[in-house]
């Protein structure tokens, strides 16, 4: 079983940053892929970004690219998300998420295992 717990939602207005955490208890998290999803009210589920076990193997929805930035820290067992730039349309909970094993990179909710309880970022005009 793995527990994912995020940090670092919270009120920002347009144009301004933010960075959300998120920390696993799984005992893999150094070879895990993870990623980030967020759903807005009356929205799907939307993949935002994904991060390999390298450092160097990022993946990023278009509506987020080169305003977002995904990261990990393996000593900490925990994956950032980096938010820049914030827009009105950002306004969402934000879900970190660990795939499974061979999925990692993937867009899919549904190629995810295990998530965390979920972040609110409100993001004000």
């Amino acid at each position: 079983q793995v527990q994912l717990v995020e940090s670092g939602g919270g009120l920002v207005q347009a144009g301004g940053s933010q960075r959300l955490s998120c920390r696993s208890s799984g005992r893999t998290f150094s070879t895990d892929g993870m990623g980030w999803f967020r759903q807005a009210p009356g929205k799907e589920r939307e993949f935002v970004a994904a991060i390999g076990w390298r450092t160097d193997t990022t993946y990023y929805a278009d509506s987020v690219k080169g305003r977002f930035t995904i990261s990990r820290d393996n000593a900490k067992n925990t994956v950032y998300l980096q938010m820049n730039s914030l827009e009105p349309e950002d306004t969402a909970v934000y879900y970190c998420a660990r795939a499974r094993p061979g999925y990692s990179g993937s867009y899919f909710p549904a190629e995810y295992d295990y998530w965390g309880q979920g972040t609110q970022v409100t993001v004000s005009s």
